[in-house]
């Protein structure tokens, strides 16, 4: 993510909708945009079978699923994020047609670009959003998941699953094993294990 060319402070109302028309992606922090990075094929097929898994199976429970195209706003920060994957399940969601603001789970897959960003930063401003129960973060160099699970008390708890592990979404009521989500990914030779 990176700060487009100087830009006059924008209100979220001008930023939905000059994003409406433009030609690259935005999120927006605090009146400021910033252009999304391309991703990699590793990321495209990540988030391919994550949809395709998750997808199904949470057809027909009230729960929505949406992909990279869809903002989430953290409006006690002013501030607006593309996951690359999230799930709302909460009904008052249905009322916002170009962003939504009580997601219960929301997925990001790393890139060396944005790693930090997501591991740092975002996920403290994700944290904003009371609804959220799980912020996962999904390697695209190596067979490794680290999900980031509320718990009763609201403290973030680590769940990191690796290798043959099998991926536990409690937010969904989820599982499966990591082969899925890896499914055609090819990992750089010095970095699969």
């Amino acid at each position: 993510m990176t700060l487009s060319q100087f830009q006059p402070y924008l209100s979220p109302e001008e930023y939905l909708e000059t994003e409406k028309s433009s030609p690259i992606k935005h999120e927006y922090i605090q009146g400021q945009i910033y252009a999304m990075a391309e991703a990699s094929d590793a990321h495209v097929t990540i988030t391919a079978n994550l949809v395709a898994l998750l997808r199904n199976h949470i057809r027909g429970t009230g729960c929505r699923l949406y992909v990279a195209d869809m903002k989430a706003r953290i409006e006690s920060l002013d501030i607006f994020y593309y996951p690359d994957i999230m799930v709302t399940c909460d009904s008052r969601d249905t009322q916002f047609e170009y962003f939504k603001r009580y997601p219960s789970l929301i997925i990001e897959v790393l890139s060396p670009s944005t790693e930090a960003l997501d591991r740092g930063d975002k996920f403290s401003d994700y944290q904003e959003l009371d609804t959220l129960q799980e912020y996962v973060l999904v390697s695209q160099n190596r067979q490794r998941i680290d999900c980031f699970r509320r718990n009763s008390e609201g403290r973030w708890v680590l769940y990191s699953y690796r290798g043959n592990q099998q991926l536990e979404l409690t937010s969904v009521s989820f599982y499966c094993p990591l082969t899925d989500v890896y499914e055609d990914v090819a990992f750089p030779t010095n970095l699969s294990k």
